[in-house]
């Protein structure tokens, strides 16, 4: 059984908002398009495992964890291992800042961790401290870490901000070649930032993509994501290109459902008015069968947010 919603579309992937809780201070970070403020409950993690097992018993098979910081939970092996045991479910990942990864990198794929994305938006010390106030040596070591604890892929998603770091993208991707990593680059999203600081740092990939083509021996096309383009350079190095979703493609071909750290069902990472509560029926001794139900209220609530048929 997969769930469908009123446009066709199934929803086979979940990402999961562990805390709001963070140790950076990122100034573009999205939050999973969760409200600032709406961090007064975090889900147990036995609340966590349940509610991902009865989203894979309606058809979801893709899990990634994400925040906040998933790192800062303390129970975080207990979740990962949780959710590794449910059979059915294909895939179970993980979207971290890294600064906690070389401590917990062994631990979490002996749990049953499969990938780990890890921010990086900066190889220079002194511009990664001013930008979110962390040590980039932690995260150099998380990421060696992953690498060395047999996560696969190892995914480092570097963020290109206009005037910032625009023009480290070679030395990220020497980085990422020499640490036989796959290198995401990202646009800044319009979500969960000011207008101002959005027209200040949004830094178009389009150059850097042109450039990719002309360099790469193969371009696969990922149609499961939205239609991303992953390049295949001579030197091994692989470069995924990941456009701001705000557009019709991205939403036309959206498989995603989210979940809050707080415990809200989450149809659309744009939209923060049409959230389903799972947390609060779970706390009151809910059904699996009535959870069920908020599930498929959930997915009823998706629709394409670009579209050109929206009214």
């Amino acid at each position: 059984m997969v769930l469908v919603d009123s446009c066709g579309r199934p929803t086979l992937n979940l990402r999961v908002s562990l805390t709001q809780r963070c140790n950076l201070r990122c100034p573009y970070c999205h939050r999973e398009g969760q409200t600032p403020g709406s961090n007064l409950r975090e889900m147990t993690a036995p609340e966590v495992v349940r509610i991902v097992r009865v989203a894979v018993g309606l058809g979801i098979n893709r899990v990634k964890l994400t925040g906040g910081e998933p790192l800062l939970r303390a129970d975080i092996v207990e979740i990962v291992s949780g959710l590794a045991k449910i059979s059915e479910l294909r895939d179970l990942s993980m979207t971290t800042n890294g600064t906690r990864l070389s401590v917990l990198a062994e631990r979490l794929r002996e749990a049953g961790l499969k990938r780990v994305n890890v921010n990086l938006p900066s190889l220079d010390g002194k511009t990664y401290g001013e930008l979110n106030g962390g040590d980039l040596g932690d995260v150099l070591k998380g990421v060696g870490a992953a690498v060395e604890a047999g996560f696969y892929p190892v995914k480092l998603n570097m963020l290109v901000l206009r005037g910032v770091n625009e023009g480290e993208v070679a030395s990220v991707m020497g980085f990422a070649r020499k640490s036989g990593v796959i290198l995401q680059l990202l646009e800044l999203e319009p979500v969960n930032v000011r207008d101002p600081y959005f027209r200040r740092y949004h830094y178009s990939l389009d150059g850097i993509e042109e450039g990719l083509k002309k360099q790469a021996l193969d371009v696969q096309v990922r149609g499961d994501m939205q239609s991303r383009r992953v390049y295949s350079l001579s030197d091994g190095l692989r470069v995924e290109v990941v456009h701001p979703i705000e557009n019709s493609e991205f939403c036309a071909r959206c498989t995603r459902l989210r979940v809050t750290s707080d415990g809200f069902l989450k149809p659309c990472l744009m939209v923060t008015d049409n959230l389903v509560d799972v947390l609060t029926p779970l706390r009151e001794d809910a059904s699996d069968d009535e959870l069920r139900e908020l599930f498929k209220v959930a997915v009823l609530r998706r629709k394409p947010y670009f579209t050109s048929l929206k009214d």
